[in-house]
């Protein structure tokens, strides 16, 4: 199967039955989203999402977070992963947006990674997300998903994955087709068992395609 067949394939039935994809993080402006994406790191949204309420409440803007010690911003966040750095990080953020970026979230790749915490994946995520940019988040599902259904040629690493992504995805659609494999990586096509029988992308799919021929051998 050709490359071209495989994504139009692929993006065509993502289309269809996941009309509508975005995060699953809770947010309601651009600062919040940043925070819940830095507190993402290695760590489940779902836990992210039960701790981020009461630190959007009592830190509701860069400057009142900018005041706050690591210590204090610890406090919320001491059951995710990594919360030390994480603190640090979110404190040394505010302090920034605020001194260096009047308070706004930039909407820029490489703006947004001057950020404490903010890596690539993080910037792509809030320039898609909060700016629709034609930006390709890569975490670990996007990584196995692209590998697995063939869309990326082995790829090494998640900037190779990213530059492949965005090379064969339409422009229009790369804000979307992050969401789509982040959510196919996280329901169906998962990383220990991948649950082929019932995924809807086997007929695109490399690994689904080498499973079958192996089965009937």
């Amino acid at each position: 199967m050709r490359k071209e067949e495989r994504y139009k394939g692929v993006l065509n039935w993502f289309e269809a039955n996941i009309p509508i994809a975005q995060t699953e993080l809770h947010y309601d402006n651009p600062y919040q989203l940043l925070i819940a994406v830095i507190l993402s790191a290695q760590c489940t949204d779902k836990r992210v999402n039960m701790i981020t309420p009461s630190l959007f409440r009592d830190f509701p803007t860069p400057e009142v977070m900018a005041a706050a010690t690591p210590d204090m911003i610890f406090t919320y966040i001491h059951s995710i992963s990594y919360p030390n750095n994480k603190a640090r990080h979110l404190v040394g953020m505010a302090k920034m947006l605020t001194s260096d970026f009047k308070g706004i979230v930039p909407s820029d790749v490489n703006q947004l990674m001057k950020l404490p915490g903010v890596g690539r994946k993080t910037a792509n995520v809030i320039a898609s997300v909060v700016y629709n940019k034609p930006t390709m988040a890569v975490d670990t599902h996007v990584f196995r998903v692209a590998n697995r259904i063939g869309l990326t040629n082995n790829s090494k690493t998640p900037l190779e994955t990213e530059k492949q992504l965005t090379k064969n995805i339409p422009e229009d659609k790369i804000p979307i087709a992050h969401h789509w494999l982040i959510l196919h990586g996280r329901y169906t096509c998962l990383a220990r068992k991948p649950k082929c029988e019932e995924c809807g992308l086997k007929i695109w799919c490399k690994y689904a395609n080498k499973r079958k021929q192996d089965m009937e051998h």
